[in-house]
């Protein structure tokens, strides 16, 4: 037992040195990183709550909790009436994402607004920073639900063989035989726009390819010594499935989950773009660059800054996959 963990500790420290070569790769998981604690973070990034505030002698932390006597204020117009010893110390971006000001309509770029306005008068870096935490809670959690349900699926077929797997390879090529937008587009049309169906469509579409390397993996370690002298101790089949052969064979489905991630986070931002993603107010990357599709020809900070969003976070992604492909298998390099 001692053995096989040092075996798979080694492993994966040969992964991560591997990984650390590729530059490219590591760039991108500093965005990556960097993405997630800004959605982590974005209360405090982008907020017309102070993070601190010193009220007639006592301390406040509005921008973390709320206080009664604070309910309906409105903070920017308290901190001006302010006198030492008494401040108030607001995020780097003052701006809820539901904050809008009907005079500073598609305001450009600024000191003010860092990033303009959009059509409604609301701080289009404050949306972007809270519409990260939309793009990737899709991205991990529709990742999450296909590579449960593409493990079980492949985990079964590979194992037992026979019909068993005939009839479950039969199933997958049919789910392959979709289009998959077109799909995702007429499970969440039928339902309802939202964030929970948007997961439960992509994650319902995606597992076919988690399935088919799960699968193939099971074929190849299924035969081995180990295997069978666990199974000739009497193991039982979820035991030897699940404890004995699937951490051995889910190297190649964590880089198609990977992968997975940033497919999701595009298949958000189209959703969101033709509507039928996360409904307002709620922020979301491809809802704002919908919104440059009337004024595309001067209010250009709406199409630019979105999408460049998008763009660096799914580049991100890729790169990341790719080093980590590389790095658990070389020879996929070269093909």
């Amino acid at each position: 037992m001692k053995q096989a963990e040092q075996r798979g500790q080694s492993y994966w420290s040969l992964v991560w040195r591997q990984l650390r070569r590729n530059r490219l790769a590591i760039v991108g998981l500093a965005v990556v990183i960097m993405l997630f604690l800004a959605a982590v973070s974005a209360n405090l990034l982008a907020n017309n709550k102070p993070l601190f505030m010193r009220y007639q002698g006592k301390l406040y932390f509005p921008a973390f909790r709320d206080y009664p006597e604070f309910i309906h204020a409105d903070f920017k117009t308290l901190a001006k009436g302010l006198n030492p010893p008494d401040a108030a110390w607001f995020p780097p971006v003052p701006y809820s994402f539901t904050e809008y000001d009907l005079n500073e309509v598609l305001e450009r770029p600024g000191s003010r607004h860092w990033l303009g306005t959009d059509d409604r008068g609301r701080d289009v870096l404050a949306r972007i920073i809270h519409g990260s935490r939309i793009s990737l809670s899709v991205g991990f959690v529709a990742v999450g639900i296909y590579m449960f349900i593409g493990i079980i699926i492949g985990s079964l077929a590979g194992y037992y063989g026979g019909m068993v797997d005939l009839v479950i390879s039969r199933i997958i090529e049919i789910m392959m035989c979709f289009p998959s937008f077109i799909f995702i587009i007429s499970l969440v049309a039928f339902l309802e726009p939202s964030i929970y169906n948007i997961m439960i469509a992509i994650g319902l579409i995606g597992w076919t390819d988690v399935a088919r390397l799960v699968r193939g993996e099971f074929l190849k370690i299924r035969n081995r010594e180990y295997v069978e002298a666990t199974q000739a101790l009497g193991a039982r089949d979820w035991r030897t499935i699940f404890r004995h052969i699937l951490p051995n064979a889910l190297a190649p489905a964590l880089v198609v989950a990977t992968f997975g991630i940033a497919a999701a986070i595009l298949y958000e931002s189209a959703l969101s773009f033709l509507g039928f993603g996360v409904q307002p107010p709620t922020p979301s990357w491809g809802d704002i660059l919908s919104q440059s599709r009337s004024y595309y020809d001067f209010a250009w900070w709406l199409m630019l800054f979105p999408g460049a969003a998008i763009f660096i976070t799914v580049t991100a992604f890729n790169l990341v996959n790719e080093g980590l492909r590389d790095a658990i298998d070389p020879r996929l390099k070269e093909s």
